[in-house]
């Protein structure tokens, strides 16, 4: 009975408020809210903030802005559904280089921060929620306050490396993109003038902390990729050759060893044993049988002694 009667006077409560023209705002676990009075015969200045998963009434006419709460991320990758474009950087030795990738960061949800956000940014960019979802004016919003300190960052960190090492060495591309990162910090914070951009697990207190980038390798010119991966494959063909050469060498050392030892004939002699072309067939000593060997192929009988064709020597 009495949840019951708590149950309607909850009803009659929202009726009333509809009724009377009140408004309201309810704001989901992943949004922050600002309310403003604005009646019909007031001035528009701040009421208050809202936190997560809160609803409040407000009188007739009162404005309600909600922004996103918790992490967020800002994808410069140029792809479906990305929130920019990629980012053109100039190297060291003045080529175009291309980069992606995604900021990392949580909207600073400090009353007193949001507060000044909304007012000196949000409204002009009109980047509050809208049903619950981000809009082309937080995308527009981000692509000034985001990426255009991004993109100052890496020119003036590129201007530091040559493009075939910012491309073909990870330990150069890891020092470029630290270095890109502490720059990028700081070129944000001045953008805004304030710290509205925070690490991604701030979450409304402590300290902002930085937005973090993840920076995928710079990439050039399709004509300039074809021209190293011709390099690559000339360099690799020329290491082979080197390799051949070296195994040739190797083998011949290994011949005039042979022949020093052996003399020209008895190497030549060698090799064809060597090679299956003589015919070798062993005799048990003492028992006074002579077999020439045959010349594998037809070829005439070799002797120890003797030159091709030698006579063998009859057998007792």
């Amino acid at each position: 009975m009495r949840k019951t009667a708590v149950l309607g006077l909850a009803i009659a409560v929202a009726a009333v408020g509809v009724l009377s023209g009140c408004t309201s705002i309810n704001t989901q676990p992943d949004e922050t809210g600002l309310t403003y009075n604005a009646g019909p015969i007031s001035d528009t200045r701040f009421d208050a903030c809202v936190n997560p998963s809160t609803r409040t009434w407000d009188g007739p006419g009162d404005k309600h802005y909600t922004y996103p709460f918790g992490q967020r991320t800002y994808d410069f990758s140029g792809g479906e559904g990305a929130d920019g474009n990629p980012i053109s950087v100039v190297t060291s030795d003045n080529v175009t280089m291309t980069v992606t990738g995604v900021a990392t960061f949580s909207l600073n949800t400090d009353c007193k921060t949001l507060r000044q956000f909304h007012e000196r940014i949000g409204i002009k960019f009109q980047s509050w929620m809208v049903d619950g979802r981000t809009t082309d004016g937080w995308r527009n919003m981000l692509n000034v306050y985001l990426k255009q300190p991004l993109d100052k960052a890496m020119d003036a960190v590129s201007k530091k490396y040559g493009y075939k090492d910012l491309y073909s060495d990870p330990a150069i591309k890891e020092r470029w993109e630290d270095e890109v990162g502490r720059l990028a910090s700081q070129f944000i914070k001045d953008q805004a003038g304030s710290d509205y951009f925070c690490q991604p697990s701030y979450a409304g207190t402590g300290p902002c902390g930085n937005a973090v980038l993840t920076l995928q390798a710079p990439v050039p010119p399709e004509n300039i990729r074809a021209a190293l991966t011709a390099e690559q494959e000339a360099v690799a063909q020329n290491n082979a050759q080197k390799q051949r050469n070296e195994t040739v060498r190797t083998e011949l050392e290994s011949i005039r060893e042979l022949v020093k030892v052996l003399g020209p004939d008895a190497y030549v002699l060698y090799k064809a044993v060597q090679e299956g072309k003589v015919s070798v067939l062993p005799v048990p000593a003492g028992s006074g049988i002579a077999i020439p060997p045959t010349v594998a192929g037809g070829g005439a009988p070799v002797t120890p002694g003797g030159g091709a064709g030698a006579p063998a020597a009859p057998a007792r």
